[in-house]
This record gives structure tokens, C-alpha cells and sequence, in this order.
């Protein structure tokens, strides 16, 4: 890289006629690019440069040096300006792999204002429960919904999905008042996997496990949500997928006071070094995933 570098240093020398001139372009000490200099000689074992206290002339060399050198020169200079167009104007293919979940909740709507801002971008969507091998497999990146569990990956925090318990009107008119963690016993819950439930008082931060039973379990927000709305339990579901189901009294939130711990919601991608635009889609997301705000609902089912 050093001796790219004095190429580049050389060539400012030859072109303006002179160490002074060319150190006063450059913007460095003279004593500097001279030693700059001498260096790429000794590199390449021959003098570049006839010196004389009145003048700098290029040798035979250095004159055939300079011919190849400034083209070469002049091919980095053209391809730096490309790349850093590309970081301006990100364009290209990116192959992503989605949870479904992810999905619906969020990426729906996000899409089309990406591809509006960034339209000489192309997305590939790979939407499926199924947890890709991000190396083994042709992905740029793929998100995860909870806590990675592939170290040798970097994951960076998109967001967090917040949780409450919902069921619909009828169901809870049916089942009775729930007043605390220790009601969900007796209660049918549709649940997202087998493990009892870990509920949070969002007051307090006091913890509870309870040891929720029903007759559903399902990995997919979107079929809890369907059954809840049919009355046939309680679930845990993103605030943000039921709010219009809130609004139009299809289904009521209970224990407001207690949570289920939020989601936390990553980006993986193989290296830290990143093409623009895998870049940008992460900021993208980022930052449209940090503008929602949990949603608060008083009183208690």
C-alpha cells in the first residue's frame, strides 16, 4: 500500500515539475514527499529523479514509470469516484431472508417506501419461518425475531417488537375477571411455543413464570391472532398487529400491568464490512422500526 501511495506521490511530482510545487498541491511538507520518494526508488531500485539545486528532470526511467504510473493513477482516482457514487447512490441486488412475522407486522410497509428512496435497488425476499445458514446459502442478510443464537455472525439491533395479552370480549366475558399472572392457570392461552409464559410488571420490574396450558401452539403471530379474534383464547401478540383490533372492540388487552418481555428484533450478516447498499436497507429499517412507539392501554380486563 505504501508504495500505491508514493506512486500516487510521484506522479504529482513529475506532472507539476518539481518537489516545492508539488508538496504546495498536495498540502505537505516538502522535506516529507521527498522522503516519500526516495522510498519508491529504493523500492524499485532506480532513480526516478535527476536532481540539481535549480531543477528536478525524470530520468529514462522515471520517464517510462511516469507513463504507466499516471494511468494507473488515474484508473484508482476513477474508481474511488465510482465507489463512493455507489455509497450516494446505492444500487444493486439484495437477498434477504424474512420471518414471516417480521414480514406482516413491518417489512410490507417499509418496502415500498425503500424502494422509492433507493430505486435503482432490487429486493429478493426469501419469507419463511425456516432459519436459513446465512454462509451456506446465497443471502446477503437475514433478520432474526429474539436473541441470535449464531456467534460466529454479526448481528446488529433493528428494534424491539412489544408484547401484551389480548383476548377477544366474549372469550374474557366467558372465562371471568383475570386479576393476576396466577389466573392464566386455568385460563386456555395460545401460545407460541411450549414454555411457560415470563410476564413482567412493567411498574415494578417484578418477574413471574406462569405456567400457561391451552389447546394451540403455533409459530406464526398471524394465526394467534386470527384464533384470539374467534374467541378461543388468550395470547401474546405485538401491539402494533392488534391496535385496530383494540379500536374496534374485536379484542381487549388484560394485565396491563404485566408484559411479556419485548422481542428484540436483528439484522445478520456474515461480515462487518458491508456494501452500500446492504448498508442502507439496515439503517433503513433501523430507523423506521425505532420511529414506532409502544402502544399504552389503561385499565385492567
Amino acid at each position: 500500500m505504501d508504495t500505491l501511495s508514493n506512486m500516487h506521490l510521484f506522479v504529482e511530482v513529475a506532472s507539476a515539475g518539481g518537489f516545492r510545487a508539488a508538496a504546495e498541491r498536495l498540502g505537505m511538507a516538502n522535506s516529507t514527499l521527498s522522503r516519500r520518494i526516495a522510498d519508491l526508488e529504493r523500492d524499485i531500485g532506480l532513480r526516478l529523479f535527476n536532481r540539481t539545486t535549480r531543477r528536478v528532470e525524470l530520468t529514462e526511467a522515471g520517464q517510462l514509470y511516469f507513463e504507466r504510473c499516471r494511468q494507473i493513477v488515474e484508473d484508482a482516482r476513477l474508481a474511488h469516484e465510482e465507489l463512493a457514487g455507489l455509497a450516494l447512490r446505492p444500487t444493486g441486488l439484495i437477498r434477504a431472508s424474512v420471518p414471516v412475522d417480521f414480514t406482516l407486522l413491518y417489512l410490507s410497509e417499509i418496502v415500498m417506501e425503500f424502494l422509492q428512496i433507493y430505486p435503482r435497488i432490487k429486493l429478493k425476499l426469501d419469507v419463511n419461518p425456516r432459519q436459513i445458514d446465512l454462509i451456506a446459502e446465497p443471502v446477503d442478510l437475514t433478520i432474526r425475531i429474539g436473541e441470535p443464537q449464531e456467534p460466529n455472525l454479526i448481528a446488529r439491533k433493528l428494534g424491539v417488537s412489544e408484547l401484551a395479552l389480548y383476548a377477544s370480549p366474549d372469550f374474557l366475558a366467558s372465562c371471568g375477571k383475570v386479576h393476576a399472572p396466577s389466573d392464566l392457570i386455568n385460563i386456555n392461552c395460545l401460545k407460541i411455543d411450549d414454555g411457560p409464559w415470563r410476564l413482567i410488571n412493567r411498574i415494578t420490574g417484578e418477574e413471574t413464570m406462569v405456567a400457561a396450558q391451552g389447546n394451540v401452539v403455533a409459530n406464526n403471530i398471524g394465526l394467534l391472532r386470527r384464533l384470539a379474534l374467534q374467541g378461543t383464547g388468550i395470547t401474546a401478540l405485538p401491539q402494533e398487529v392488534v391496535k385496530n383490533d383494540v379500536a374496534a372492540d374485536r379484542l381487549a388487552p388484560l394485565l396491563s400491568d404485566w408484559r411479556p418481555p419485548a422481542l428484540p428484533i436483528y439484522a445478520l450478516t456474515e461480515t462487518k464490512l458491508l456494501p452500500a447498499k446492504i448498508r442502507v436497507f439496515i439503517d433503513f429499517l433501523t430507523e423506521k422500526l425505532r420511529d414506532r412507539r409502544p402502544l399504552q392501554f389503561d385499565g385492567q380486563v
